[in-house]
């Protein structure tokens, strides 16, 4: 019996998980299709090099689709699938410390020979500028960045507890601390936040 799209989108995400690991590639497709944004939206607070992302969130959904086989308790799939783009954080931030910086193209003091000039090559500057943007878009980008200039020890847990909705229990796996920890670094990172964001909120 065939199902339709619509019947899918009723279904529960640990519904889809159980039939996308029978190989329901409809099932898969409505997953990646919930998933997608909220892995896009935890990169973007996490990562600082915004040309990475949309390569990075193509990656964990690609890393999530053939590692879901191997998940043994469905209701588990939200922490396990922010185990493997915490993974890939990671990993990209290790990669990004063993590339030299690159130079703006705005800048106009003098270039070290040794780095390219190729306005190809160089990270273009994102920032807000206020009088281009609606003021929701604004402090939506102060958040970020603000998010961004935490420790990654603050940052993390944050970001998985606030933007997914996770679990302290879920986040201490995650991080590999104890539930105290995890605890007391997002009261922490909430206190930092609020010292920082004030004169906009």
């Amino acid at each position: 019996m065939k199902l339709g799209k619509l019947h899918y989108k009723k279904m529960t995400l640990e519904e889809l998980v159980t039939l996308a690991q029978q190989e329901d590639f409809k099932a898969l497709e409505e997953i990646v299709r919930r998933e997608q944004k909220n892995i896009f939206a935890t990169f973007t607070y996490l990562h600082s090099n915004n040309e990475n992302i949309y390569d990075l969130t193509q990656e964990a959904l690609l890393r999530m689709a053939k590692a879901l086989p191997t998940l043994k308790n469905p209701k588990t799939f939200k922490s396990w699938l922010n185990q493997i783009v915490m993974h890939l954080f990671y990993d990209d931030l290790r990669k990004l410390n063993r590339i030299p910086p690159t130079i703006s193209i705005d800048d106009d003091t003098k270039h070290d020979n040794n780095y390219t000039t190729n306005p190809h090559t160089l990270i273009p500057d994102k920032r807000c500028k206020p009088m281009e943007r609606c003021l929701s878009n604004e402090l939506d980008c102060v958040i970020k960045r603000e998010m961004r200039q935490l420790p990654d020890y603050f940052r993390v847990p944050i970001v998985l507890r606030e933007l997914q909705g996770l679990s302290y229990d879920e986040i201490a796996k995650i991080t590999n601390t104890n539930v105290g920890t995890v605890k007391s670094r997002i009261a922490r990172a909430r206190s930092r936040l609020k010292d920082s964001l004030k004169e906009y909120i």
